[in-house]
C-alpha cells in the first residue's frame, strides 16, 4: 500500500543561486530538527531560518514530507560516497572490512552531522521517506547491493539485497540503542553491532557462494 504521508521533491535546482537555496533549506532544516525535533518542525520555520520566501520552499518542495525526504536522500548520498571512497582507498579484503567501514562512518555521521540523529536516511514513524514505493531499509539496501556487489561474491543481485535489508534491521535496532546509551554511541554496542552483522554476513554469504 503507498504511503499517502510520502511528500516530494518538485524541481531539482539547476543554477547556481537556486541550487544555493536548496541546500540552505536542507541545512536549516537539519538544524531545526535537532533543536526542536520531527513533530514540532514546520516549513515555516525552516524558510525562516534559511532566509528563504516561503514560496520558494514550495518551489523545492511540496510539503515538510518533500523536505525531510530531500534531506535523507542527501545523507544517504553523502554515507554512500564515504563508504565508497573508504572502500576504495581501504580495498578490505573480506566482509568484516566492509562491516567495519560501513558502521564507522554511519557512527560518524550521527555525531558529527546536524540533524542525523532525528532523520538519518528516513523519519521515524516514516517508512517511506525515501521512496514512496520501498520501505526505507529495503531503499538503503538497494543502494548498498549496488555499492558492495562485487565485493561480497553473492551473484545473485536479488539475494544479496535480501541479506543486506536484514542486516540494515538488525544495525538500525542496536545502533539506535548505542546512541540511546550513549550521546556519542556506546562503544559496546557498537563492537557487537559489528560482531552481529559479520557473523551474519559471513554466514549467508558463504552459503550464496557455494550453493
Amino acid at each position: 500500500m503507498r504511503d499517502r504521508t510520502v511528500g516530494t521533491t518538485r524541481r531539482r535546482p539547476v543554477q547556481k543561486r537556486s541550487v544555493e537555496r536548496f541546500e540552505r533549506l536542507l541545512d536549516a532544516c537539519a538544524e531545526l530538527l535537532d533543536e526542536v525535533g520531527y513533530v514540532a518542525l514546520t516549513t515555516k520555520e525552516v524558510a525562516g531560518r534559511a532566509e528563504v520566501p516561503i514560496g520558494t520552499l514550495y518551489q523545492f518542495f511540496s510539503d515538510k514530507e518533500g523536505l525531510i525526504g530531500a534531506l535523507a536522500a542527501r545523507n544517504l548520498d553523502a554515507f554512500l560516497e564515504r563508504v565508497s571512497t573508504r572502500l576504495e582507498h581501504e580495498r578490505p579484503a573480506d566482509v568484516s572490512g566492509i562491516v567495519e567501514v560501513t558502521v564507522d562512518e554511519f557512527v560518524t555521521m550521527r555525531r558529527t552531522i546536524t540533524g542525523f540523529g532525528v532523520v538519518d536516511f528516513g523519519a521515524v514513524g516514516r517508512d517511506h521517506t525515501l521512496d514512496p514505493a520501498l520501505d526505507n531499509n529495503t531503499a538503503v539496501a538497494r543502494r548498498l547491493r549496488e555499492l558492495t556487489a562485487t565485493l561480497t561474491g553473492i551473484r545473485d543481485d536479488t539475494d544479496l539485497e535480501f541479506v543486506l535489508r536484514v542486516a540494515l534491521e538488525c544495525a538500525d535496532s542496536v545502533l539506535k540503542l548505542a546512541f540511546l546509551t550513549d550521546s556519542q554511541g556506546d562503544p559496546r554496542l557498537i563492537a557487537e553491532c559489528k560482531r552481529v552483522l559479520d557473523s551474519y554476513l559471513n554466514d549467508r554469504i558463504r552459503s550464496s557462494t557455494t550453493s
